[in-house]
């Protein structure tokens, strides 16, 4: 029998090399790494094959052709490198292989769900008792969130959509902006309709026009953004929260980056007024770099999501607390606020702030630096999000082809009022100076060619 001391160490030693050498390697993986692939597909074995081997063929096939996406110079989709600490929590949690649903399944995950959901919503700035759950990401955190918002406006609108379903409901009316795709997703999950929407123009930032929203007084769920997945821009939720004052409403926030300029006290008035929404979604694995996939939903009234999510089972104990498997869709579930206990601890609340304030420095200097160099920035760089572009589409286009083959950073594209845009997204704790110096330095040299 395997002693899985020896195993788990092998892992270890392998996991540790792979991201000492990340600085070193391209950021994107050679072609040769990502053919070499192909000897992973074969037919499943007939007889099982020594685990060391296993981790040896993993690691010798897979390593080369994964993203370094952990290391500083990896900017795109506002994806964050996990933090060591983080890396090693969630280890932990994966050999006390724990089934977080229940307090009785697992004190030590209730406990840690508890803490770490009360810490997110205070560094967030959140109302004093809303109630966090953790989910894979924000689209399943949205969707979780806009689940509880629909039926708690139609509640009051004397329609029991979870006993009836949408069968006979009456209208309820769905405003957004310039919503992010997994929005557009949930709506549909949720019967709302991904096409039956109220959009409201928005500004050249991505920011809804509050001038433009729709008259209240009819039963409305308004998505915003903290955070504008392009720009990084917020919605103006003040004005927002104004306009719908004393009609029957919901607003959720889609916060899956930006939300996280609360615990930064320099960024803070980027949202201001994020706190009067009623619901909030935010990813874990993004800005604050625990692993994939964590995610948090924080509804303000825990109520309404025992409405939605509460399962009568009776096997399930009826405890005073609001145990996980009553707060969203899943019953067996990863242990996932450990991981987030742990970044938590380490950095509290100075380190979380300076994680963000220094991504948006990052950025800044992307963008002065760049802008100098004679790329247009195409947003206000108030984030961690920048928009750059050469004169012509094409040479944009060019540019981004020739990137992940030079190595030396990987960064995305996008369309922004109609111009190919290169969109860099910073927000990995790995990310140094020399790093950006160095990434600078390669878009100069490869928009040179």
């Amino acid at each position: 029998m395997t002693d899985p001391r020896l195993l788990l160490a092998d892992a270890a030693a392998r996991a540790a090399a792979h991201l000492a050498g990340l600085d070193d390697r391209a950021v994107f993986p050679p072609p040769e790494a990502v053919a070499a692939l192909a000897e992973l597909d074969v037919a499943l074995p007939t007889v099982g094959r020594d685990p060391h081997d296993v981790l040896a063929e993993l690691d010798r096939l897979g390593g080369p052709a994964t993203v370094a996406s952990p290391g500083g110079r990896y900017f795109g989709f506002v994806t964050g490198g996990a933090h060591p600490v983080g890396v090693g929590a969630a280890w932990l949690a994966s050999a006390w292989d724990q089934n977080a649903a229940m307090a009785a399944m697992s004190p030590v995950a209730a406990a840690l769900d508890r803490v770490a959901g009360r810490w997110i919503t205070e560094l967030l700035g959140l109302p004093v008792g809303a109630t966090p759950t953790f989910t894979a990401g924000t689209s399943s955190a949205n969707a979780t969130a806009m689940a509880v918002a629909r039926d708690r406006l139609l509640t009051e609108a004397g329609h029991d959509v979870v006993a009836d379903g949408l069968f006979g409901a009456p209208p309820l009316r769905v405003v957004v902006g310039d919503a992010h795709s997994s929005v557009t997703k949930a709506l549909g999950l949720l019967g709302l309709g991904r096409d039956r929407v109220v959009r409201v123009p928005t500004d050249r930032q991505g920011r809804i026009v509050a001038d433009e929203l729709p008259a209240p007084g009819e039963p409305t769920l308004i998505v915003t953004q903290a955070g504008n997945v392009n720009t990084g821009s917020s919605d103006p939720f003040d004005r927002i929260a104004d306009h719908f004052a004393g009609s029957p409403h919901w607003i959720h926030v889609d916060g899956a980056f930006g939300l996280w300029a609360a615990a930064a006290p320099e960024r803070q008035v980027l949202v201001a007024g994020v706190q009067r929404a009623h619901s909030w979604a935010t990813d874990l694995h993004k800005w604050l770099n625990v692993t994939y996939d964590s995610a948090v939903a924080i509804v303000r009234d825990a109520q309404d999501l025992t409405r939605t999510f509460t399962v009568g089972a009776a096997y399930l104990a009826n405890e005073a607390t609001l145990d996980p498997v009553h707060r969203g869709l899943d019953m067996s579930q990863r242990a996932r606020a450990v991981e987030t206990w742990a970044v938590l601890a380490h950095l509290g609340r100075d380190g979380v702030a300076d994680l963000v304030e220094r991504s948006c420095r990052h950025a800044g200097r992307l963008a002065d630096e760049l802008g100098s160099a004679g790329f247009t920035i195409h947003n206000e760089v108030v984030l961690n999000q920048v928009l750059v572009s050469l004169e012509e589409d094409g040479a944009t286009d060019a540019l981004l082809v020739a990137i992940p083959g030079d190595g030396t950073l990987w960064a995305g594209g996008s369309i922004w009022h109609g111009r190919r845009v290169i969109r860099l997204s910073v927000s990995g704790w790995a990310t140094t100076d020399d790093d950006i110096t160095r990434s600078i330095a390669a878009l100069r040299r490869l928009a040179g060619r």
